[in-house]
């Protein structure tokens, strides 16, 4: 429980930190990189993640139309693509990349009617004339893979090594290599 609110904690500053600076304008949500890190620290960190993104979601979208979306179904994306990475821990590749297009679609099937969708996104200029949904399930499906199949799977290296699991293990800390 404590590891999940540490997790939780995380994921809701990095998220509000971002959305009060200039990165806030940027479709992708640099918190998203720690979803991944469910493949090693397992329900822990799939429940920091869901509750990290309804704090700060809640914080963000509490007093805009349309908000109560993004408090509920952006938590359970993060929820869905957590225990799909953990499922495929073995293939993390495939989960991140699985967990990547499930935060797009749903996230993106809602995130229209909150913010217009972008015209490109990393200098990859977006089909013109798609419905606003479709646009916005595409560009936060190629955000998310940036920050799970990049950034993410980059943390995940960095953090599996034996020099970093070996103490946490002898520590008591439950995980999963």
């Amino acid at each position: 429980m404590a590891l999940s609110a540490i997790f939780a904690s995380l994921y809701a500053v990095m998220v509000i930190l971002q959305g009060i600076s200039a990165a806030a304008v940027i479709q992708l949500r640099i918190a998203d990189c720690l979803i991944p890190l469910s493949a090693i620290f397992g329900p822990p960190m799939i429940v920091g993640v869901s509750l990290g993104c309804f704090v700060s979601n809640a914080y963000f979208s509490a007093s805009i139309p349309y908000g109560l979306y993004d408090i509920v179904f952006g938590p359970l994306a993060n929820l869905i693509a957590a225990a799909i990475i953990f499922k495929f821990r073995r293939r993390i590749v495939l989960g991140c990349l699985s967990g990547a297009v499930t935060v797009g679609l749903i996230v993106g099937s809602y995130l229209w009617l909150l913010f217009p969708p972008p015209s490109n996104i990393f200098g990859l200029t977006l089909p013109a004339g798609w419905p606003p949904w479709a646009l916005s399930m595409l560009s936060l499906t190629i955000s998310s893979t940036v920050a799970f199949a990049v950034i993410g799977l980059a943390l995940l290296k960095v953090l599996s090594r034996p020099n970093i699991i070996n103490p946490l293990k002898s520590r008591g800390l439950k995980v999963y290599t």
